[in-house]
């Protein structure tokens, strides 16, 4: 089970504020694609799950990762989660043709095939994604993450810090951003719900249909508006 906290930071300003703050504590900064997948039936989001291969740099690393059944209250975000290096470049390859996932040695996959009941040929579909730049702090014994993460219609701002004690260190990291007057609020959706809501509004025109000068909305509240609608998912 990964246990996180997530804050939302409400605009760039804000993040620019937090990676100023935290810049003596700088470890690394990752820069990740984020793909995800279902089944071609809808196998895994019907079981509120998701597969994700996620690739690090110029594709010196790919992770597949199988996330289920995440709940996120008040800023803190409890998902199970099972993870595996792959090949890169088999990856890549699953990528430009998604039905090769079902033939792929993992015992990730193997487990999305078996547990789900994903077909191995031409069983699975490509869902979209996301580019992510992470920044890595040790900041007073948490390991910090704030992501800067493109999305198609805007960018998500966030901080995550995966704890043990997770409202322990949600009071810590509250009393920092409100001490520095940093904008920030409780996550209410993880990115891969974000980025499933946001292809089910493409392929509903909910843009066009609800939102005709979305760009005028706020982000935070975009994304609050296609969680009412469609309902939050793993």
């Amino acid at each position: 089970m990964e246990v996180e906290v997530k804050l939302r930071l409400a605009h760039a300003h804000a993040h620019h504020q937090v990676t100023t703050l935290l810049s003596p504590f700088h470890l690394l900064t990752h820069r990740q694609h984020n793909l995800f997948f279902d089944g071609t039936a809808s196998e895994l989001s019907a079981c509120r799950a998701i597969l994700r291969l996620r690739f690090y740099g110029d594709d010196e690393r790919c992770v597949a990762s199988l996330k289920a059944r995440a709940v996120l209250v008040d800023g803190v975000s409890r998902v199970e989660e099972d993870e595996e290096d792959l090949n890169p470049a088999v990856g890549r390859d699953c990528v430009a043709e998604p039905g090769k996932l079902g033939a792929v040695e993992s015992r990730v996959l193997r487990r999305v095939r078996e547990e789900f009941g994903v077909a191995t040929e031409k069983g699975f579909v490509g869902l979209g994604g996301f580019r992510n730049v992470r920044s890595v702090y040790d900041w007073k014994g948490l390991k910090l993450e704030v992501d800067e993460t493109k999305f198609d219609f805007g960018t998500l701002y966030e901080i995550e810090c995966e704890s043990a004690d997770p409202e322990g260190a949600k009071c810590v990291l509250e009393a920092f951003l409100k001490d520095n007057g940093v904008d920030y609020s409780y996550s209410t959706a993880s990115k891969p719900s974000l980025c499933t809501l946001c292809l089910k509004g493409k392929q509903l025109s909910i843009f066009k249909t609800y939102y005709p000068s979305e760009l005028k909305i706020s982000f935070h509240r975009l994304c609050q508006r296609l969680a009412e609608t469609f309902g939050h998912f793993a």
